[in-house]
């Protein structure tokens, strides 16, 4: 029987939740744009009031935000009260450029509480629950919005943060966790873990968890939830609309609902910036409607997906949106072809005669483009004869130039040479020098 943890939310009518979205909306532009320059100006130059906003429909009229908007107001320009409301200050990485910051009030941490209780919920935790938490704690999103909404249910959380793996293990099997969060590529690495320390997993509580913070395909799923033996979900977010918990897949798997009574996800073309219809491949955009501190408008996640309005037999009525297949840029342009990451991990996964790591290079020879995938073979094939492992990355060079429309070197590597993460995968080194 399927469990809600508000199903009133959660089942509202497309109806009710058009009203609720409009009305929302309305109160969110009057507050940014009397308190945010920033946003004034960028809707003065539209010639937009916020008065000629009347309903979720006329979302499109407005402005985009994007990570150059909140890079050029660093740290505090794009905030919609006043400092001594703020309660919670996180940040992106900050890879490229300033780093991103973002504020909450006390309200926006019991809505991120409740976003990440319903997802909790949906993979089967409650108040008996023990949740242990690898996200990383501090800047970084993940940690405190798992933990705030693993609370929120009444579960034991455990703030193991990431890292110090041996110690995360012994602690998931001593204290018995049943639910596990933090992101799928070091979940299979614990699994992994877990089986060269030569633990048996049946001896391990785990029955759920909730994975994200990178793509990931089915067959990575597959593949975790063979290592863990538990029920995988994966959750969505991203720091600049709130963290983790804007959208979580149900117990259907076929799509992440997104929690639309918070958040309005458009899909746009990223060329032209028109907005796509239902089920269109394009890039996601964000407007936040219930958050006080940091409401971003029409905010461009530069992640690639489409959104799936039909119901949906677990009973939500909120929108799906489709595992992310990448983003618009750290997308790869090879010889003109445009190649996500997620597309080689897809090939791999569905070929099973390797592990699910792997590492892309691109590089230039003259004025071409090259791309080498280094896989990682299982422990199962590495003592195999010289002749089968050459058939090995034939199939896999085969099944990437059917995928990808270009070749690519395949290389076999050891088991355990490719550079573990205890947080997000790197899967690229691109060599070229292109700016």
């Amino acid at each position: 029987m399927e469990k809600y943890w508000n199903a009133a939310a959660e089942k509202m009518s497309r109806d009710e939740i058009h009203e609720l979205q409009s009305k929302k909306l309305k109160r969110t532009l009057e507050r940014v744009y009397t308190n945010v320059p920033y946003y004034r100006a960028k809707m003065q130059q539209k010639g937009i009031l916020p008065g000629d906003i009347k309903t979720i429909d006329d979302l499109e009229y407005l402005p985009f935000t994007t990570k150059q908007d909140l890079r050029e107001t660093y740290p505090f320009g794009l905030f919609a009260v006043p400092m001594s409301e703020v309660v919670r200050i996180h940040a992106s990485s900050g890879t490229t450029g300033k780093q991103t910051v973002v504020g909450y009030t006390a309200h926006d941490i019991e809505i991120w509480a409740e976003c990440v209780a319903r997802a909790l919920t949906i993979a089967g935790a409650d108040n008996t629950s023990m949740v242990q938490v690898s996200y990383g704690y501090g800047l970084f999103t993940g940690g405190m919005g798992a933990h705030y909404g693993s609370e929120r249910i009444g579960a034991s959380t455990v703030p193991t943060s990431s890292g110090n793996t041996k110690r995360q293990i012994t602690l998931l099997k001593d204290f018995g966790a049943t639910h596990l969060c933090c992101t799928p590529s070091y979940a299979i690495y614990l699994g992994e873990t877990i089986r060269d320390m030569g633990l048996d997993i049946s001896e391990f509580k785990l029955k759920g968890g909730l994975f994200g913070a990178e793509p990931w395909t089915e067959g990575m799923r597959a593949e975790l939830e063979r290592l863990l033996r538990l029920d995988a979900h994966d959750i969505y977010g991203l720091s600049e609309i709130m963290g983790p918990g804007v959208a979580v897949d149900c117990s259907q798997k076929s799509g992440l609902h997104v929690w639309e009574d918070h958040f309005v996800p458009e899909i746009i073309d990223p060329d032209t910036e028109k907005v796509l219809p239902a089920k269109s491949n394009g890039e996601l955009v964000f407007s936040c409607l219930s958050k006080e501190a940091f409401p971003l408008i029409r905010y461009r996640t530069r992640d690639v997906s489409s959104l799936n309005y039909d119901e949906c037999e677990c009973g939500r009525t909120h929108v799906r949106m489709s595992k992310p297949c990448g983003r618009t840029d750290d997308m790869l342009i090879i010889r003109g072809v445009n190649v996500f990451p997620s597309q080689i991990e897809q090939v791999l996964m569905e070929l099973g005669e390797t592990s699910p790591h792997y590492m892309l290079i691109v590089d230039r020879d003259g004025q071409l483009d090259t791309l080498e995938v280094q896989v990682e073979i299982s422990d199962s094939h590495f003592f195999d004869e010289v002749r089968k492992m050459e058939s090995l990355a034939a199939k896999i060079r085969a099944a990437l130039q059917s995928m990808l429309g270009i070749a690519a070197k395949v290389t076999l590597v050891e088991p355990k040479s490719i550079e573990r993460s205890e947080g997000k995968a790197k899967r690229i080194i691109d060599k070229r020098n292109l700016y």
